[in-house]
């Protein structure tokens, strides 16, 4: 029985080693060139068309082949589609040799309907980029444990109603193509000082909190993490947030991007504003923790390669973030 148990804190060594590895051993897929084929899919809530066709004449303008999924632009109550015919054209797009990138048209809700269903075996000869975010974190998710990185961007909306030179549109073309930005975010009083390597993880804080306990979770160690929210209230943030704390998240990350939290009220019986309680969360963390980011479901809403490396830099100028491809 000694020998047994002394094996084990061994066995549990490279059992976690395993999955660390696993995670941080993501890949690109190809950057795209001119008329190369992108398709457009709607795999949660349904859309209206006007923003379908704004998506396609704005991928054209990027000299892309857009084509739509056939069940894009469907609807049956809240959803694009039944189960079997979202998952159909994700399963389509995902299987597809010619395509390049996904589009994943809008989130709202219903990802996480499919990804249980999916078949990767072709993704994995023929991977691509996926696009999108909100609800599409679930695939962002899904699509790291499969070992590629995605692009947490913004989707057909803002494709459809910013002017060509919006700023965050551009971005995700110049991504998509291998120009690679570096951001520079102004300094937040409540921000952490320091500079960290990891991997850039995380998304929509309600839909990845889904996900905590499942195949698709996060992985803690080595993860620079970064967190949005919509029309969520404080008090259910901030329950999330100790979730993560209690669960020893926290302890484990090598960095933290807070994002954008909109559509909500700021509830002053709390003590504090919605910030102010994370930071109190956060007190005692000794790694980089920048505030305020632009990422989230706002117009300037800043293109992140999801499973890529990144060195995040925060101090009294500000935070700075460099992917490292």
């Amino acid at each position: 029985m000694e020998r047994i148990g002394s094996f084990e804190p061994f066995l549990m060594y490279f059992c976690n080693l395993k999955i660390i590895s696993q995670y941080m051993n993501i890949e690109l897929p190809p950057f795209l060139k001119e008329n190369d084929k992108v398709i457009i899919i709607t795999p949660a809530s349904k859309i209206d068309k006007v923003l379908l066709k704004g998506a396609i004449t704005r991928l054209s303008s990027w000299h892309l082949q857009p084509v739509l999924g056939k069940h894009a632009d469907g609807f049956m109550g809240l959803y694009s589609g039944t189960i079997e015919e979202r998952l159909d054209d994700l399963q389509q797009a995902l299987d597809s040799k010619e395509a390049k990138a996904i589009l994943c048209s809008r989130g709202g809700y219903g990802t996480i309907h499919l990804i249980d269903k999916l078949d990767f075996t072709l993704f994995h000869k023929y991977p691509k980029w996926i696009i999108g975010y909100s609800d599409i974190t679930v695939l962002h998710n899904v699509i790291q444990s499969e070992g590629f990185a995605s692009l947490h961007a913004p989707m057909a909306s803002q494709l459809t109603v910013e002017p060509e030179s919006d700023l965050c549109c551009n971005y995700i073309k110049d991504i998509l193509f291998g120009k690679i930005p570096e951001y520079h975010i102004e300094k937040h009083s409540f921000n952490h000082p320091g500079k960290a390597r990891g991997i850039l993880r995380g998304g929509n804080m309600s839909v990845f909190y889904g996900l905590r306990g499942t195949p698709y979770d996060i992985p803690a160690e080595g993860t620079i993490l970064f967190i949005e929210d919509v029309s969520e209230r404080p008090h259910v943030i901030e329950r999330m947030m100790y979730n993560l704390k209690l669960g020893g998240i926290l302890d484990k990350i090598s960095g933290l991007i807070i994002g954008q939290f909109s559509d909500y009220n700021e509830d002053f019986s709390l003590g504090k504003d919605l910030y102010g309680a994370l930071s109190d969360i956060l007190k005692g963390y000794s790694y980089p923790i920048c505030f305020n980011f632009p990422v989230g479901h706002i117009t300037d809403n800043r293109p992140l390669i999801e499973g890529a490396e990144i060195e995040l830099n925060v101090d009294k100028k500000g935070s700075d973030l460099r992917f490292i491809l």
